[in-house]
């Protein structure tokens, strides 16, 4: 089954549904500024575009490419800066 997801404003839109890993979902970015909260362990892979990051517990900004991830466990938050649209995959934990 598929699920939408809309968050700030509509610069955010995702489809979940049920991957042979597991639960996850792709979704695409506006240009702009975003923090999210996880709920439960996150791997993040980047499809297109870039995800500039700050991760759970630093200062640091880190730039995602397309085909690489990031993590974060659950019960955190990060920030994401994307300068152009930007597309991603997401792989949700227990």
């Amino acid at each position: 089954m598929l699920t939408q997801n809309e968050y700030f404003d509509g610069k955010v839109k995702s489809i979940g549904f049920a991957a042979s890993e597991g639960k996850a979902s792709v979704g695409v970015m506006e240009a702009g500024e975003y923090e999210f909260g996880t709920s439960c362990h996150e791997i993040m892979k980047v499809i297109s575009g870039s995800l500039t990051v700050v991760l759970p517990g630093t200062d640091a900004e880190i730039v995602f490419h397309p085909g690489e991830t990031f993590e974060v466990d659950g019960g955190q938050s990060f920030k994401v800066k994307i300068t152009e649209a930007s597309s991603y995959l997401c792989l949700y934990g227990e």
